[in-house]
């Protein structure tokens, strides 16, 4: 006999004629918004200018193929993008999570950012980049490289879905594949390049509505020297700890030591262990050891003469009680730089 209080009253089944079949059930897979390959796709178009805005790509493969003459731009982050057999083309990429692949392009002018960038079989590319990862040209002549200069509202959060740092951006460390004796198949675009210049804003109505900018000191990206000769034998590394305001904080020491005449030299966010700081931060590895298990570090190289002092002077002034890790003399700088980038290059896999 049952407990009293265990008794529930039975529902009725309902009675499902005999010879009408049970519906197939319903999965959560079976519910999702079918994709057609045709939303993902420029192919065979000439003298066109189109897109993609924001939210339209969500992380998907882009192929683009055939095109002549035309202005394309895909205002969102993807998994993947292949660009085939394409002549004078203007192009713009959000954030792709891996691989962005040139194939048998000429005459293109380009901005985009990515986590892979190879080109392959091309010729006169022009192309202001963001790359976590050493850039590789193969079979390719006449190749130019720019940083990454952009903005629009969404960028930032396309940066993050892509699963790509603003600060991992390597876009002059360019490895050639095939390399020609006596020449150079790749170079870097004049220093003084304006991106507008080569990419364009979009004048369509559509893509008005992307609230564009080329400005250098909007960039997403901070705009960095990269590879370029540096102007000065003083550098100064500068490291940000993880926290609420850390990326904040990199972009206003940016401003401030770029206003002030010093140059980005290059830019890196990376994990460090404890025994990463002790190469690093030497003697004073205890006072940051805590720090590293908040999150990622933020890396800053400033070129100029005077750019110890006056990053001292900056962080001391403008980040009083926000620990910094900055060079201490611009005997040791140089030896604070090459620790840090060696230690986060190998780590990457640059």
């Amino acid at each position: 006999m049952g407990c009293f209080f265990s008794k529930r009253r039975k529902a009725k089944k309902e009675s499902r004629p005999e010879n009408e079949e049970e519906p197939p059930k319903q999965y959560s897979w079976d519910r999702r918004e079918k994709v057609d390959p045709k939303d993902y796709m420029f192919s065979g178009l000439k003298d066109e200018t189109v897109g993609r805005l924001p939210g339209k790509v969500a992380g998907q493969q882009f192929l683009i193929q055939d095109c002549e003459n035309c202005n394309i731009y895909i205002f969102d982050h993807s998994a993947t993008i292949t660009i085939d057999d394409c002549t004078n083309c203007i192009i713009f990429l959000g954030p792709v999570k891996s691989s962005v692949f040139f194939r048998n392009c000429r005459d293109c002018k380009c901005t985009l950012a990515c986590q892979q960038f190879r080109v392959r079989d091309c010729r006169k590319l022009e192309v202001f980049l963001c790359c976590a990862t050493q850039p590789i040209i193969e079979s390719s002549t006449n190749i130019k490289f720019g940083c990454f200069q952009w903005y629009y509202p969404e960028l930032a959060f396309q940066f993050k879905d892509a699963g790509l740092s603003i600060f991992n951006n390597t876009w002059s460390n360019i490895h050639d594949f095939t390399p020609v004796s006596g020449e150079l198949n790749w170079s870097l675009l004049p220093e003084d390049a304006v991106v507008q210049d080569y990419v364009p804003v979009p004048t369509t109505e559509e893509l008005k509505a992307v609230r564009v900018s080329t400005e250098a000191n909007r960039s997403i990206v901070p705009i960095s020297r990269g590879q370029r000769q540096k102007n000065s034998d003083e550098s100064c590394l500068v490291i940000l700890f993880a926290g609420d305001y850390t990326i904040a904080n990199a972009r206003k020491l940016i401003d401030e030591m770029v206003g002030k005449g010093f140059f980005l030299v290059q830019t890196k966010e990376v994990s460090m262990k404890a025994e990463d700081a002790q190469r690093v931060f030497r003697e004073k590895a205890p006072d940051f050891l805590p720090l590293l298990n908040k999150g990622p570090v933020i890396a800053l190289e400033f070129n100029g003469d005077g750019a110890v002092e006056e990053c001292q002077l900056i962080v001391n002034e403008t980040f009083n009680g926000t620990k910094m890790f900055v060079s201490e003399s611009k005997e040791t700088a140089s030896g604070d730089v090459d620790n840090f980038y060696n230690f986060a290059d190998i780590q990457m896999g640059i």
